[in-house]
């Protein structure tokens, strides 16, 4: 989940942008290109930013976290978004394909081990990634822990969140028939993919919209979903993989492999006021993990962009890099 609604408020704490060294198309498999770039010091420490969603992308801010004099920042968007090809594309694009192309970009650039970064929904992937190959990764940054559970799908699609916000709610609920309400991600997943390009477009502006009207403490409650085709990419993704459950083979799989990587050291960076993964879902994380520190910032919502996150999220890396 979330992409980057509102940078600017961030950026005092940022380092200043920084352009690619490398940027490539991988061939992934399956028909599948993915973009992918590095930037900062060639020789530094590798960290993999893992972006949010499903299919939200990277973005140029995403590099300003990192010291480029200190890391090597690999950055990509995943299969169907950003500039990643077929886009929008769900053939062949599950949580295990993206574990996957995570592996062939480390072993493409010859990286031994790595940091791992990711918010949101990569804070998903990076938990499941570090479980499948936990020899690869030397370090996990989370951000906004989604865990991938039913709860929390029905926390923020089932009328949990719409209390906060009744009417972006009803705003998100009544463009769905009322025989239909029971399932909204069902409801959507059909207008979704109905082979309709302009429906698609319609329910994918209304389905990002409600996610991105709720990402920051700070939200006037306008949010329009974003340009067409970002926002048909990004909630058919989305959709796609909640539908799927995180292709996940049981309910709480992440907490219940947590002995995997408990040796992995971690730090998990929550807003407090978060309306899309609530802290609840982070708590029990830090609970399962002996070696993460948590840390609930105050007055933050779920954005990346949020200052007080974005401030320890530096620090971290800052702290962590000159160790």
């Amino acid at each position: 989940m979330d992409k980057y609604p509102d940078q600017k408020r961030d950026a005092a704490h940022l380092y200043p942008p920084v352009e690619p060294f490398d940027q490539r198309m991988l061939s992934v498999g399956q028909g599948h290109q993915v973009y992918v770039e590095q930037c900062g010091n060639p020789d530094g420490i590798p960290v993999v930013v893992l972006h949010g969603g499903p299919g939200g992308g990277c973005s140029p801010a995403m590099r300003r976290y990192f010291d480029p004099k200190i890391y090597r920042v690999v950055l990509f968007d995943q299969r169907g978004c950003g500039r990643s090809t077929p886009h929008a594309s769900v053939t062949d694009n599950t949580t295990w394909h993206l574990v996957a192309d995570i592996e062939l970009i480390r072993s493409t650039l010859g990286i031994d081990k790595w940091m791992v970064f990711g918010g949101s929904w990569g804070a998903t992937l990076a938990l499941i990634y570090a479980q499948a190959h936990p020899e690869a990764v030397r370090h996990l940054i989370l951000r906004g822990v989604f865990l991938m559970t039913q709860a929390e799908l029905d926390w923020f699609y089932g009328g949990g969140a719409g209390r906060f916000w009744p009417e972006l709610w009803a705003r998100f609920v009544n463009l769905i028939p009322e025989d239909e309400r029971d399932d909204l991600i069902a409801a959507y997943h059909r207008r979704l993919f109905s082979g309709d390009l302009r429906v698609e477009q319609d329910y994918g502006r209304a389905w990002a919209a409600w996610e991105n009207a709720l990402a920051s403490v700070h939200s006037d409650g306008v949010s329009h979903g974003g340009p067409s085709a970002y926002a048909r990419a990004f909630s058919r993704l989305e959709n796609h993989y909640f539908t799927n459950n995180g292709f996940l083979e049981f309910d709480g799989q992440i907490l219940e492999h947590m002995g995997r990587i408990a040796h992995i050291p971690g730090v998990i960076v929550q807003g407090r006021y978060d309306m899309i993964c609530p802290p609840s879902g982070a708590y029990a994380l830090a609970e399962r993990w002996p070696n993460a520190d948590l840390r609930m910032i105050r007055n933050a919502g779920h954005a990346l962009s949020e200052p007080g996150i974005s401030a320890e999220l530096v620090r971290t890396m800052d702290r962590i890099g000159q160790r």
